[in-house]
């Protein structure tokens, strides 16, 4: 499964908002700093669809605010 992602750092309500099947917001406490926000989408993604983190790789978009995420073990 691939989504794709706008991602909004640096929010203090931190969460995932679905707008269809394949695209979602993604609202994270991190800053865009070394990785970190790159690090929280993993571990809320991982959350929300309960699979190991591993299953959960960015496709493009390492830094930029939009990114397409492939999700292994989900169709």
């Amino acid at each position: 499964m691939k989504l794709t992602i706008k991602v909004k750092p640096n929010n203090k309500k931190p969460g995932l908002e679905f707008v269809s099947e394949s695209e979602c917001i993604a609202k994270l406490k991190s800053p865009p700093v070394d990785g970190k926000a790159n690090e929280e989408l993993i571990v809320q993604l991982a959350k929300h669809f309960r699979i190991p983190k591993s299953n959960v790789e960015i496709v493009s978009g390492l830094s930029s605010k939009t990114k397409v995420v492939s999700i292994l073990g989900i169709d």
